[in-house]
């Protein structure tokens, strides 16, 4: 894709679809990931949200829409947010109105966010160490999750505490250089080459 063209929606959706290829399921960050890929269970939303106001009420539409799904179907949602919230603070700041939203319409306890952004960084670390790629993506993302089925693939799964501890040794093992080469690559992704 050249450089100065806009992506498309097609074109992110594209760009997740590789991220997720390489880093969710081919590096196993999810180990429970791999099941609803491959049974198309995944749906990628692109939001035209350009404001808070306009994401919340993606971000409720979405819910809605999962909620009537059965997991059979659609496991469970990314919402893919390339109009705003590109500052790693702005993304943190919002995540106080989506968990409030879920508050609102009493989806605690049914649904949780999980959390990507292309400069994602965990506390206590340095924007270039390597574990903080567990988290990057190529665009600001919400991953819409159901907790009863995060409880139930939990319960059978052997030391599920040990995931994250896992996720961050593989990714230094492979260091931010290659990270970051490797996360440019699905950025780099067309829909038009895939």
């Amino acid at each position: 894709m050249s450089e100065n063209t806009e992506p498309t929606n097609a074109d992110i959706e594209a760009q997740m679809r590789a991220w997720i290829s390489s880093f969710v399921v081919g590096m196993n960050l999810c180990p429970f990931a791999r099941q609803p890929v491959e049974g198309g269970r995944v749906k990628i939303v692109v939001s035209e949200a350009r404001d808070n106001e306009a994401l919340l009420e993606a971000l409720q539409s979405q819910l809605e829409w999962l909620d009537a799904q059965p997991p059979a179907s659609t496991e469970t949602t990314l919402i893919v947010i390339p109009h705003m919230l590109g500052d790693f603070l702005d993304f943190n700041d919002f995540l106080d109105l989506a968990d409030a939203l879920l508050e609102e319409f009493g989806w605690v306890g049914q649904f949780q966010f999980a959390t990507f952004h292309p400069n994602y960084q965990f506390a206590g670390t340095l924007p270039g160490d390597a574990e903080n790629f567990t988290n990057r993506a190529p665009w600001p993302t919400l991953q819409l999750l159901r907790e009863d089925s995060l409880e139930a693939v939990l319960a059978n799964y052997p030391d599920p505490e040990q995931i994250p501890e896992r996720n961050i040794d593989a990714m230094e093992e492979l260091g931010s250089a290659k990270l970051a080469d490797l996360l440019q690559e699905c950025r780099d992704k067309s829909s038009v080459r895939s």
